[in-house]
């Protein structure tokens, strides 16, 4: 059975930080398993769409990246480098689920160690473990994507150079890396819910980062900010049946049909929020939690405590004062008290976010709602002109039509 190229990117993307995990461990070198799983995904895309993607995606890319190492250790092999223990133990690899697991969270606390920059480590632990490519983690840090480039090439150097350990931490030692950790599941888990480019959800992603955030809460039960990002992340995908239509068109929060929200998923994130806020009522994930819970509780969108959200944001700007969430703390505001409140925030910010498609599109809603037609029209079409996501660009379309002259 042959297989799209986009059928192939995700089933790719879903299995490219388990099976680079696998690798590091078993090569004990970062460029050789990289270098072996690209080879490997390049083979991949060439076969599939002619073979059909194979039973156990997962088991295809790790033999064929292994045997690629194998060719490049006979290689050095023949140059003198003496790796005959290693050969021996590539060829007896056997499938192990719980061994998988645990090199996950090596690769994540490998990427995220203390001698590397907080920026450095989330960006490499989003190309490794996540699989996401170098354009999708600069949006997510609203970089250009050289500068990221550049990063990931200086982090992966830090680690050759300082011989960082690919191993779990003590317990002891947990502290300094949770920050990047936190950082990367929780980006990892936007760029699934809203992609940065292509058309959608990407549920693959979002599961992928669901699955990393319970085992961070597994390792640091007490870690309220660990259970405020799990809890964020159940509170959100508990409305992905919702959020697009049945023909695959986005569906904002307002018009969602409720009925078909995860109930069980959101007791469960309400009842994480508040074991998260009793341990960090000041943590930033906890806040953004107790955001989406107030939403959550909402039987209909008329019904929305809006003053509360805003209150929660100004909670969560004082603790994390970035443009981002002051974008979302102006739009809380204008729910609250009106358009022309929300505008006078976000005149402020949009020096720093011009670039930001989220931010027009905003301004333009509270623009429209205010009843200026002619500068929504004009906001709606930067937005459109910036956003790389089809699903997005094709509501921002229609809201376009909604103010056209």
């Amino acid at each position: 059975m042959t297989a799209t190229r986009e059928r192939i990117q995700e089933v790719v993307r879903e299995h490219h930080g388990t099976v680079l995990a696998r690798l590091i461990r078993r090569l004990k070198s970062f460029d050789l398993a990289e270098d072996a799983l690209q080879d490997a995904l390049a083979a991949a895309i060439s076969q599939w769409p002619r073979d059909g993607i194979p039973d156990s995606p997962r088991a295809w890319l790790f033999t064929a990246a292994r045997n690629k190492a194998v060719d490049e250790i006979r290689k050095r092999t023949l140059h003198g480098e003496k790796h005959a223990e290693l050969l021996e133990e590539l060829e007896t690899v056997v499938e192990d689920e719980p061994q998988i697991r645990d090199d996950m969270l090596r690769l994540m606390f490998t990427c995220c160690h203390p001698a590397l920059a907080l920026h450095a480590q989330v960006a490499l632990t989003l190309s490794t473990v996540a699989g996401l490519e170098v354009e999708e983690i600069a949006r997510a840090f609203l970089v250009p994507v050289p500068t990221l480039a550049q990063r990931l090439v200086r982090a992966k150097h830090k680690i050759r150079a300082a011989n960082i350990p690919y191993a779990v931490p003590e317990a002891s030692e947990l502290s300094p890396r949770v920050e990047g950790i936190s950082k990367v599941v929780y980006l990892t888990f936007n760029e699934g819910y809203t992609a940065s480019r292509g058309d959608g959800i990407r549920a693959e992603l979002c599961q992928h980062a669901l699955r990393l955030g319970r085992e961070l809460c597994r390792l640091l039960p007490e870690d309220g900010n660990a259970l405020g990002l799990l809890a964020l992340m159940e509170l959100t995908d508990a409305r992905r049946a919702a959020r697009v239509d049945a023909e695959g068109e986005l569906v904002l929060l307002e018009d969602q049909d409720r009925t078909l929200w995860n109930r069980e998923q959101i007791d469960e994130g309400c009842a994480l929020t508040r074991a998260a806020l009793r341990r960090a009522p000041r943590g930033a994930y906890p806040l953004q939690a107790a955001i989406s819970a107030v939403h959550a509780e909402a039987e209909r969108a008329t019904d929305t405590d809006w003053p509360q959200i805003a209150a929660l944001y100004a909670r969560l700007f004082a603790v994390e004062p970035t443009p981002v969430v002051a974008l979302n703390r102006a739009v809380a505001v204008a729910m609250a008290h009106g358009p022309q409140t929300g505008l006078a925030l976000l005149g402020e910010l949009e020096a720093s976010l011009s670039e930001y498609h989220l931010f027009h599109a905003a301004r333009a809603d509270l623009l429209r709602r205010a009843g200026q037609r002619e500068a929504a029209h004009a906001g709606y079409g930067r937005a459109l002109e910036l956003c790389e996501n089809a699903a997005e660009q094709r509501l921002l379309r229609k809201k376009l039509a909604l103010v056209s002259p």
